[in-house]
């Protein structure tokens, strides 16, 4: 009978600390997992982090005079290669490569064309809109009063690779093959105007975002010149 309940005794602590073992197992394996999911996230949520702050970040107010005029120029000066583009997918018969440079043309400017608008705004000048309007003189703090009083896209042919309102005309009425042709031409020397004007800003600009900005319409814009240049051989 005593030998037994020893038994007995005996296995019924042989399996508390059986399952007291299990326990501490699974807790040891339960904080294992948990420590490597935080290792394996927490450098990719900070870096997504990081890089959502610094897209959505304040503009800053420190600026000079040749950081408004970026600004001021560049808005109409993307504002016409978004009309170009839109012009040109208007068309029927237009080669698949160009109809989706275009469309990629007005995916980029679009969206840097509100940037420099907030730009505009953080530094307490008035926002340049595409309805022919550039504000007046007054509200343009940065310019001369005779420098573009009044002006439309059609009329800035003097800007740094705009097109004349005879241009945008011939583009108009072209059509098929030589539509895409024509706007790949007008488009190239239209990007090499802007990389010009980039690269003045970035000798001589202040503010830092408009800066970053102007490397990256360098950058962006040399690559599809180069894309462009391709696109006319193979047409």
């Amino acid at each position: 009978m005593k030998r037994t309940l020893i038994l007995s005794t005996l296995a019924v602590a042989s399996t508390l600390a059986l399952a007291a073992c299990g326990e501490a197992t699974d807790a040891t394996t339960s904080a294992t997992t948990s420590a490597t999911s935080t290792a394996t996230t927490t450098p990719e949520t900070t870096e997504t982090t990081t890089a959502t702050t610094e897209a959505d970040g304040e503009i800053s107010a420190d600026h000079n005079d040749a950081d408004i005029m970026f600004a001021q120029m560049m808005i109409p000066h993307h504002q016409q290669a978004v009309e170009m583009s839109e012009m040109l997918l208007a068309k029927e018969g237009i080669p698949a490569q160009v109809v989706e440079f275009a469309q990629g043309v007005i995916d980029a400017q679009g969206p840097e064309i509100d940037r420099m608008n907030a730009m505009l705004e953080a530094w307490d000048q008035q926002p340049v809109t595409d309805s022919g309007g550039m504000g007046t003189m007054d509200e343009m703090g940065g310019m001369d009063h005779g420098e573009m009083g009044g002006m439309d896209h059609g009329e800035m042919g003097g800007m740094s690779g705009m097109m004349s309102q005879e241009d945008m005309t011939a583009l108009e009425e072209a059509q098929g093959t030589e539509a895409a042709r024509l706007y790949l031409e007008q488009m190239t020397a239209h990007h090499e105007g802007a990389v010009d004007m980039a690269r003045e800003e970035v000798a001589d600009g202040q503010n830092p975002h408009a800066i970053t900005l102007a490397e990256q319409v360098i950058n962006d814009q040399e690559a599809e010149i180069a894309q462009m240049q391709q696109m006319l051989t193979d047409l």
